[in-house]
């Protein structure tokens, strides 16, 4: 990593967050060097959805490149459930799978609208690339696989299912 232009930041530092959005725009404005591969989700699904997207990415100006990629599970699953399978068995099972097949689609570039925030763009891309790789968009980010919910939250789908009943 160190010999490819990465960078690398502690997501809970608030002063990492604003590095490496400076760093990332000082990047995009020079034309000699490469684009920068992010993967906006933070983390991996299981190859059905798109999570929600975080909106560091689409802060910094630039023209987005999206790419939807889809696992195609016939001959090997890419996705490890954690809660299901060790790391081990998971590295066995890639190991020994027939192949593991990827679908990557290149999208047109995509640019921030004059009044659009981050996360509306960030939200514009999703749609796209869940529309392209037939996945369904979820309004959540991937925090959930590995944290319990906010009783806050909880409180409130519940409210919303009481005004349905």
């Amino acid at each position: 990593m160190q010999t490819s232009q990465h960078v690398l930041f502690e997501r809970s530092e608030m002063k990492d967050r604003h590095l490496v959005r400076k760093k990332i725009r000082e990047h995009i404005s020079d034309k000699a060097k490469l684009p920068i591969l992010i993967f906006p989700e933070g983390t991996c699904i299981n190859n059905t959805s798109v999570m929600m997207f975080k909106k560091g990415s689409f802060e910094v100006g630039g023209t987005i490149h999206p790419v939807a990629i889809k696992y195609d599970p016939r001959f090997g699953d890419a996705f490890w459930n954690s809660t299901k399978y060790s790391m081990m068995t998971y590295v066995f099972n890639l190991m020994t799978s027939w192949a593991i097949v990827c679908n990557v689609w290149y999208l047109p570039p995509m640019v921030k609208e004059e009044e659009e925030d981050a996360v509306h763009f960030a939200n514009r891309v999703k749609a796209v690339i869940a529309a392209r790789g037939g996945m369904s968009v979820l309004p959540w980010d991937g925090g959930l696989k590995r944290k319990k919910v906010k009783e806050s939250f909880k409180e409130e789908q519940q409210k919303k299912y009481c005004q349905i009943v």
